[in-house]
Order: structure tokens, then C-alpha cells, then sequence
């Protein structure tokens, strides 16, 4: 678990392709490495990956072809910049919200522009998706714990302050970059709660609808 709270900006040293999947050489930046064992888990991009070798400023890392496919990551190069944050302890701070680091989809933005010092990014959702974004809810972008300030169908709005914009990868954020998110887990939990015992019920079987959520008592 992670609390989406960048920790440090790290560099791709390598990729080598595997024949399907491929090792990452991440160089570590800032962050301290110093509490790191083999097999602890660091976020990269939102991206839970598993470090597979280590040393003092940089991990190796293993990413199998599922996600190369899913995510962003397939995207990376030599030299590109990444957001990094080791998992939570139970002396970490969570001054963001509960990350796990599971990507659930693609999101592209659409737009930047400037709110005095601050910038604002309209980014569209998969349509898969959009049912879990709410206004003022959390979203995680590229592993960055956010906070939803406007939602329109499929595309919602977010204001990054100028700290934020330097310590992530988001200040270099234009139209049409893909970015990773990742809705709030208790959406996801709730999703799953209202369906009651209809959950035990396979895909086929089951569907939530307005009529289903008015018998159930969540619609007046």
C-alpha cells in the first residue's frame, strides 16, 4: 500500500527487453534507500513493482508484459523521469489517500492552462471508469494522491499547485500525454456492497441498475 505521496523523482537507467516483459533500472534520485530490502514494493508511476536487486541510489525491477500492455510504462525510455514512492509502514504520515498501486486504467489529458500560480488539467477517463470519479473524491495520477474539483461525464478537472508540479512529473503534463490512474479504493469496496448477495451472481447474472438501486433503498 502506498499514501500516493511522491517521494522522489527517479531516472530510467536501462530497460532490457525479456522477450514479452522487461527489466527496469531505476535510479533513485532523492529518496532514501537506506530502509529498502529486496522483495519491498516501490511505486513507479503509480505502478506497484517489486524491488528485484538493489543498490545504493538505483533498484531493478521486473514488469511483465500484462502491464507493459496496461499502463503507461510502456512508454518509458532511457533517461525518462518517473514518480517514485516506497509502500507505507505504520509509521509513515498518510497525507494522501490509500494507494495500492494497481493501475485500473488510461487516461489521457486534454488540457492545461494556468490559474495564477497553480495549473489546472482536464483528463478524460476511460468510460469504464468514470462512475468512481466524484467531485471532491480522490484519484491517484500517476501515483499522485489528488483531489477531484470538477467532474463532466468522462473528463475531470484537477488543480496542481507549483510545489506538486516540481517534485512530480506532472509539470511536464501536455495535451494528449496518457497517464495512469487509479480510483479511490472505497468506490471500489461500495460498487461491491451494494450489489449484496448478488455478488455471489457471475457477470452474465448480475447488473446493477436504477430499478435494482431504487428496491434496495439507495434511490428515493
Amino acid at each position: 500500500m502506498f499514501t500516493g505521496i511522491i517521494e522522489s523523482l527517479g531516472i530510467i537507467e536501462s530497460i532490457e527487453d525479456k522477450g514479452g516483459d522487461a527489466r527496469f533500472w531505476i535510479q533513485t534520485g532523492k529518496m532514501d534507500m537506506s530502509d529498502v530490502q529486496l522483495g519491498d514494493s516501490i511505486a513507479m508511476n503509480g505502478v506497484c513493482l517489486t524491488a528485484i536487486e538493489l543498490r545504493d541510489n538505483a533498484y531493478c525491477a521486473d514488469v511483465s508484459g500484462e502491464t507493459l500492455t496496461l499502463t503507461s510504462l510502456k512508454q518509458l525510455k532511457e533517461g525518462s523521469t518517473v514518480n517514485l514512492e516506497k509502500a507505507l509502514t505504520l509509521q509513515t504520515r498518510l497525507g494522501g489517500h490509500m494507494v495500492s498501486g494497481h493501475v485500473d486504467g488510461l487516461g489521457t489529458v486534454i488540457d492545461r492552462y494556468d490559474d495564477g500560480r497553480s495549473v489546472r488539467f482536464i483528463i478524460e477517463t476511460p468510460k469504464s471508469l468514470a462512475k468512481y470519479v466524484a467531485m471532491k473524491g480522490s484519484i491517484t495520477v500517476d501515483g499522485v494522491s489528488l483531489t477531484v474539483n470538477k467532474v463532466d461525464g468522462c473528463q475531470f478537472e484537477l488543480n496542481i499547485v507549483p510545489h506538486t508540479l516540481q517534485e512530480t512529473i506532472m509539470g511536464s503534463y501536455q495535451s494528449g500525454s496518457e497517464v495512469n490512474l487509479e480510483v479511490d479504493l472505497v468506490a471500489r469496496y461500495l460498487e461491491r456492497l451494494v450489489l449484496g448477495d448478488g455478488a455471489a451472481k457471475t457477470d452474465s447474472e448480475s447488473e446493477i441498475t436504477t430499478t435494482f438501486l431504487a428496491e434496495n433503498g439507495f434511490l428515493k
